[in-house]
Protein backbone atom coordinates (compact mmCIF):
# COMPACT_ATOMS: atom_id res chain seq x y z
CA UNK A 1 0.00 0.00 0.00
CA UNK A 2 2.80 2.02 0.87
CA UNK A 3 4.63 1.47 -2.28
CA UNK A 4 1.39 2.13 -4.60
CA UNK A 5 1.01 5.61 -2.45
CA UNK A 6 4.15 6.40 -3.38
CA UNK A 7 3.89 5.81 -6.59
CA UNK A 8 1.14 7.41 -7.10
CA UNK A 9 2.50 10.19 -6.03
CA UNK A 10 5.49 10.29 -8.18
CA UNK A 11 3.08 9.68 -11.15
CA UNK A 12 1.05 12.87 -10.48
CA UNK A 13 4.09 14.88 -9.75
CA UNK A 14 5.46 14.60 -12.92
CA UNK A 15 1.84 14.95 -15.00
CA UNK A 16 1.99 18.22 -12.95
CA UNK A 17 5.55 19.30 -13.69
CA UNK A 18 4.87 18.28 -17.47
CA UNK A 19 1.31 20.65 -17.57
CA UNK A 20 1.50 23.30 -20.62
CA UNK A 21 -0.72 26.32 -20.04
CA UNK A 22 1.04 27.43 -23.62
CA UNK A 23 3.29 26.17 -25.69
CA UNK A 24 3.96 28.91 -28.55
CA UNK A 25 3.44 28.02 -32.29
CA UNK A 26 1.06 25.26 -33.38
CA UNK A 27 -0.54 25.09 -29.66
CA UNK A 28 -4.11 24.51 -29.60
CA UNK A 29 -6.76 24.90 -26.33
CA UNK A 30 -10.68 24.65 -26.23
CA UNK A 31 -12.22 26.21 -23.51
CA UNK A 32 -15.81 25.39 -22.10
CA UNK A 33 -17.21 27.01 -19.54
CA UNK A 34 -20.03 29.30 -17.82
CA UNK A 35 -20.55 33.07 -18.15
CA UNK A 36 -21.83 35.59 -15.74
CA UNK A 37 -23.10 38.88 -16.43
CA UNK A 38 -26.23 41.52 -15.83
CA UNK A 39 -29.84 40.18 -16.74
CA UNK A 40 -28.59 36.68 -17.74
CA UNK A 41 -26.13 33.18 -17.71
CA UNK A 42 -24.63 31.06 -20.35
CA UNK A 43 -22.71 28.86 -22.05
CA UNK A 44 -19.13 30.13 -23.71
CA UNK A 45 -17.14 28.39 -25.61
CA UNK A 46 -13.50 28.96 -27.17
CA UNK A 47 -10.46 27.61 -29.46
CA UNK A 48 -7.00 29.10 -29.46
CA UNK A 49 -4.26 28.12 -31.70
CA UNK A 50 -0.75 29.30 -30.80
CA UNK A 51 0.94 31.35 -34.31
CA UNK A 52 3.98 31.97 -32.24
CA UNK A 53 5.83 31.98 -29.14
CA UNK A 54 3.67 34.20 -27.26
CA UNK A 55 0.38 34.89 -29.12
CA UNK A 56 -2.55 33.05 -30.76
CA UNK A 57 -5.44 33.28 -32.56
CA UNK A 58 -9.14 31.67 -31.90
CA UNK A 59 -12.56 31.83 -31.73
CA UNK A 60 -15.34 32.21 -29.38
CA UNK A 61 -18.66 31.87 -28.91
CA UNK A 62 -21.60 32.64 -26.19
CA UNK A 63 -24.89 31.80 -25.90
CA UNK A 64 -26.91 33.56 -23.23
CA UNK A 65 -29.07 30.81 -21.47
CA UNK A 66 -30.80 32.13 -18.63
CA UNK A 67 -32.51 35.65 -19.64
CA UNK A 68 -35.05 37.47 -18.03
CA UNK A 69 -38.17 37.08 -19.86
CA UNK A 70 -38.85 41.24 -19.39
CA UNK A 71 -36.35 41.71 -21.80
CA UNK A 72 -37.77 39.91 -24.71
CA UNK A 73 -34.31 38.31 -26.21
CA UNK A 74 -34.43 36.37 -29.69
CA UNK A 75 -32.12 33.51 -30.80
CA UNK A 76 -29.80 36.63 -32.34
CA UNK A 77 -29.63 39.06 -29.36
CA UNK A 78 -28.52 35.67 -27.56
CA UNK A 79 -25.80 34.44 -29.66
CA UNK A 80 -21.97 36.43 -30.10
CA UNK A 81 -19.32 34.96 -32.32
CA UNK A 82 -15.95 36.80 -31.78
CA UNK A 83 -12.56 36.53 -33.52
CA UNK A 84 -9.77 36.89 -30.86
CA UNK A 85 -6.26 37.70 -30.64
CA UNK A 86 -4.36 36.42 -27.69
CA UNK A 87 -0.70 37.98 -25.91
CA UNK A 88 0.29 34.58 -23.74
CA UNK A 89 2.38 35.85 -21.37
CA UNK A 90 2.76 33.29 -18.43
CA UNK A 91 5.99 32.79 -20.19
CA UNK A 92 7.01 36.30 -20.18
CA UNK A 93 6.07 36.99 -16.84
CA UNK A 94 7.78 33.26 -15.71
CA UNK A 95 4.88 31.95 -13.77
CA UNK A 96 5.52 28.42 -14.52
CA UNK A 97 4.88 26.00 -17.44
CA UNK A 98 1.59 25.45 -16.20
CA UNK A 99 0.27 29.14 -16.03
CA UNK A 100 -0.73 30.87 -18.33
CA UNK A 101 -2.16 34.83 -18.14
CA UNK A 102 -3.75 36.17 -21.47
CA UNK A 103 -4.71 39.02 -22.77
CA UNK A 104 -6.59 39.92 -26.05
CA UNK A 105 -8.70 42.13 -28.11
CA UNK A 106 -11.89 40.44 -29.90
CA UNK A 107 -13.52 41.64 -32.76
CA UNK A 108 -17.47 40.05 -32.80
CA UNK A 109 -20.85 40.44 -34.32
CA UNK A 110 -22.05 42.91 -31.38
CA UNK A 111 -18.84 44.55 -30.67
CA UNK A 112 -14.98 45.18 -30.40
CA UNK A 113 -13.63 44.08 -27.76
CA UNK A 114 -11.32 43.12 -24.83
CA UNK A 115 -10.49 40.29 -22.57
CA UNK A 116 -8.19 39.19 -19.73
CA UNK A 117 -7.86 35.63 -18.75
CA UNK A 118 -5.95 33.07 -17.00
CA UNK A 119 -5.52 29.77 -17.06
CA UNK A 120 -3.66 27.18 -14.81
CA UNK A 121 -3.39 23.28 -15.92
CA UNK A 122 -3.08 20.47 -13.66
CA UNK A 123 -2.44 17.75 -16.06
CA UNK A 124 -1.20 17.92 -19.46
CA UNK A 125 -4.71 17.84 -21.15
CA UNK A 126 -6.88 19.70 -18.20
CA UNK A 127 -6.92 22.50 -16.99
CA UNK A 128 -9.28 25.61 -15.43
CA UNK A 129 -9.50 28.87 -17.07
CA UNK A 130 -11.07 32.83 -15.95
CA UNK A 131 -11.23 35.27 -18.12
CA UNK A 132 -13.29 38.64 -17.99
CA UNK A 133 -14.72 40.41 -21.01
CA UNK A 134 -15.33 43.95 -21.78
CA UNK A 135 -16.49 46.16 -25.22
CA UNK A 136 -14.58 49.26 -26.19
CA UNK A 137 -17.08 49.93 -28.84
CA UNK A 138 -20.53 49.05 -29.49
CA UNK A 139 -21.44 48.49 -33.44
CA UNK A 140 -24.76 50.30 -32.54
CA UNK A 141 -24.83 54.25 -31.58
CA UNK A 142 -27.41 55.42 -29.46
CA UNK A 143 -29.26 53.92 -26.55
CA UNK A 144 -29.27 50.42 -26.33
CA UNK A 145 -32.23 48.15 -25.85
CA UNK A 146 -31.90 45.63 -23.11
CA UNK A 147 -31.71 42.46 -25.88
CA UNK A 148 -29.08 44.69 -27.19
CA UNK A 149 -26.81 45.00 -24.19
CA UNK A 150 -26.39 41.47 -23.74
CA UNK A 151 -23.27 41.15 -25.28
CA UNK A 152 -22.33 44.45 -24.46
CA UNK A 153 -21.52 44.64 -21.33
CA UNK A 154 -18.76 42.96 -18.46
CA UNK A 155 -18.95 39.31 -18.90
CA UNK A 156 -16.86 37.31 -16.56
CA UNK A 157 -16.25 33.27 -17.79
CA UNK A 158 -15.23 30.18 -15.64
CA UNK A 159 -14.58 26.75 -17.08
CA UNK A 160 -12.47 23.49 -18.40
CA UNK A 161 -9.44 23.77 -20.81
CA UNK A 162 -7.95 21.47 -22.78
CA UNK A 163 -5.00 20.65 -24.88
CA UNK A 164 -5.53 19.48 -28.05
Amino acid sequence: MKKGLIALTMILGVSFANAQAYEGKDDAKFQIGANFQENGTGIVVAYDYGMGENFSIGLASSYILGVEETIGADFGDRIDLKARFNANLGSVFQLGDNVDIYPGLNLGLKNFGGHLGTRYFFTDGFGLFAEATAPFAKYKSGVLTPAEKLHNQFVFSFGAVFNL
